[in-house]
């Protein structure tokens, strides 16, 4: 049977060790929900939108086989990550790295709050530096959202229109960019 401390405050009144344990705990929870909205403490996806961005990603960059530096769904081989460039990656080792991935993204840019899970995924495709550049960044950091336009924009390659970015980018704008 647990046995429960009864403490003294500077003023003189009782208060229950186990009962305050228990505030702390739901408050640390709280907290800790709201730093992470997309992703849980065990690093696994928490949110239904979070889901929706990996199908997303997955629908968009596909499998890679043997694909120079990217492997998996679009993973970006770096010295040190512990892959090799041209590695062919089963389905299920492919969407273990690309959680990890995403999940490295939404921390990246969790000060834009519902924002991040978007500027996650247009970085998984534009690149950290890429987004970092982008007018869409600043406008969200600047705290305009009125991006719409700008977003829809960055759908070209070597200056002309490639209709599938196109499409990339307005599937994720309407799937992922809250009011």
């Amino acid at each position: 049977m647990a046995t429960s401390s009864m403490l003294k405050s500077s003023n003189g009144s009782s208060f229950c060790v186990s009962s305050l344990l228990k505030v702390i705990i739901v408050l640390a929870a709280v907290i800790f929900s709201a730093e992470n909205s997309y992703v849980s403490a065990k690093g696994k996806a928490s949110s239904p939108e979070f889901e929706k961005a990996i199908a997303l990603l997955k629908k968009y960059e596909g499998l890679h086989k043997n694909h120079g530096n990217l492997i998996g769904y679009g993973h970006l081989v770096v010295e040190g990550d512990g892959y090799k460039p041209g590695a062919n990656l089963s389905e299920a080792q492919a969407d273990r790295l690309l959680r990890k991935d995403l999940r490295l993204l939404c921390k990246e840019y969790r000060s834009l709050g519902k924002d991040s899970l978007l500027m996650a995924v247009f970085a998984y495709n534009l690149g950290k530096g890429g987004v970092a550049r982008s007018s869409v960044y600043k406008s969200l950091q600047a705290g305009n959202r009125n991006i719409k336009n700008t977003y829809l924009s960055y759908c070209k390659a070597k200056g002309k229109i490639i209709t599938q970015l196109q499409k990339r980018r307005q599937e994720e704008l309407e799937t992922l960019f809250f009011d």
